[in-house]
């Protein structure tokens, strides 16, 4: 019982002991910065974008730089008595030791000759104060039994990240070395024998109109129920790691991994998906099937099924797939059904925002293409005729976001499943299936058409697809928001 309560104080002790260490500060280089910024005019431009006044550990010191601040950013000039004229409008003057502190500060440098270096040493142990808290605030929830550690886990992944992305600096660049990779891209794309710049889709008409799927891109495939989003992408994937041996991975918050497996063996095979199901089918279709197994084994797929997936646990794998597997493409199967965090937000419009914009910054930070499938609202079901049905960029369910941060948006629209048969000129629709673009921020918006072959979940090229606009010179698509 003594040893026990022994170890107890012991734990205690050295729990005390380590929230009882003196934060991460540098008090003379804090001095040394607001003293450069008060002789020098110039100085305060080379350091402002890496220092806020919280930068600071002394309240002292943060009240001197909100002075100093706000003289910049009136323009006004930056020196003792400036700064001390606006400590005293703040009501801070007193507080920070009054005119003579100010003084001190400048009489402690010579010149600003090595500010920026100072600032980011500063700008360091702040960020480092900020990793205490919230590292402390989630080792004290991690006792407590009564915490998701699932949740606390995304929690603090969240948060460091949000501390990454503030801290986050851009330097600029001269135009120079931008001129430098553009030449070398428009010399590389003058050597290609097709247009295709980036992986190839798959469709050849597809190609024609995006020159190939972009890195850094983030493309959205919408469509309502039952249009074959789902097999839409599913093909784009198997094209990808079957035919172009690209390593991709596939997100899906709605099928199991085997249903997509299937439908993926299904297509290959060209084995109806409900003879793979029921067991259905003879010797020469168990054939094709163990085929179709072969050419897709070993090849770079990858599959995720964890459903509800965060977009903190998204950014998590897909950092891991890019550096231990290469992978280039990403598909997620669908946005709707992600959630942003454990955070409790106002309006699911909001939420979706935050994943959209979270989405095209992961692509950006990786280097990955990124095809996430999308619902729609239901604003489709009341309109009428076969113009009237064709999905809009306003059908986009929490269409806001989505629309902006998309750099493509595809729709998949199949008529028939709205009962038009038919097109104006008495052409059979059965069977076809209209790809829209409906957004191409670095390309055309057009629609081409697709064979859509249901039984074994597969898109195919329409025997009318010669070039890109020859098939649809009667089709009329009408873009124009309600």
């Amino acid at each position: 019982m003594t040893t026990r309560t022994n170890n107890k104080k012991q734990s205690a002790k050295q729990t005390d002991n380590s929230y009882s260490r003196v934060q991460p500060q540098a008090l003379e280089v804090e001095r040394a910065v607001l003293g450069a910024l008060m002789i020098d005019k110039n100085a305060f431009d080379s350091i402002s974008n890496l220092l806020r006044p919280d930068s600071f550990y002394d309240p002292r010191n943060q009240k001197v730089f909100l002075a100093i601040l706000e003289l910049s950013q009136k323009n006004f000039p930056v020196d003792v008595l400036s700064v001390t004229e606006q400590l005293a409008r703040d009501g801070n003057l007193e507080e920070v030791g009054g005119p003579c502190y100010v003084t001190d500060l400048s009489s402690r440098v010579a010149s600003s000759a090595n500010i920026e270096y100072h600032a980011r040493v500063i700008a360091q142990k702040a960020v480092a104060r900020q990793l205490i808290v919230i590292t402390s605030n989630i080792e004290g929830r991690a006792f407590d039994e009564t915490e998701d550690i699932d949740d606390l886990m995304q929690e603090a992944e969240s948060r460091i990240f949000e501390l990454s992305s503030q801290n986050l600096t851009n330097d600029y660049q001269q135009i120079n070395s931008v001129l430098k990779v553009a030449n070398d891209e428009i010399m590389e794309a003058k050597s290609n024998l097709d247009d295709v710049t980036g992986l190839h889709t798959g469709y050849e008409v597809l190609d024609s109109y995006t020159c190939g799927w972009q890195s850094t891109d983030l493309n959205i495939i919408a469509g309502r129920p039952g249009m074959g989003k789902t097999t839409f992408a599913l093909c784009l994937a198997r094209f990808l790691a079957e035919e172009c041996q690209i390593p991709i991975a596939y997100f899906s918050l709605e099928m199991s991994s085997v249903q997509l497996v299937k439908r993926l063996i299904s297509g290959i095979s060209e084995v109806e998906g409900k003879k793979i199901k029921n067991g259905q089918y003879d010797q020469a279709e168990l054939k094709r099937i163990d085929q179709g197994i072969g050419r897709l084994w070993d090849k770079p797929f990858y599959l995720d099924e964890t459903p509800g997936l965060s977009i903190y646990e998204l950014r998590t794998k897909v950092r891991r797939l890019v550096k231990e597997h290469g992978v280039k493409v990403v598909f997620i199967d669908y946005l709707q059904l992600m959630s942003a965090s454990t955070t409790r937000y106002s309006t699911r419009q909001d939420e979706v925002s935050l994943i959209s914009r979270s989405l095209k910054a992961l692509a950006k930070e990786t280097g990955t293409t990124i095809l996430a499938l999308s619902q729609m609202n239901r604003s489709v079901e009341a309109r009428e005729g076969l113009e009237g049905k064709r999905p809009r960029l306003s059908d986009l369910r929490e269409s806001g976001a989505i629309e902006q941060d998309a750099d493509m948006v595809l729709f998949v629209h199949r008529p028939e499943v709205y009962g038009i048969i038919y097109d104006d000129n008495g052409k059979d629709l059965r069977g076809t299936a209209e790809i829209i673009i409906g957004k191409n921020r670095n390309g055309d918006t057009g629609l081409f058409l697709l064979t859509f072959k249901k039984e074994i979940s597969a898109f195919v090229e329409y025997a009318g697809n010669i070039s890109r606009g020859t098939h649809q010179a009667n089709v009329k698509v009408n873009y124009d928001e309600d």
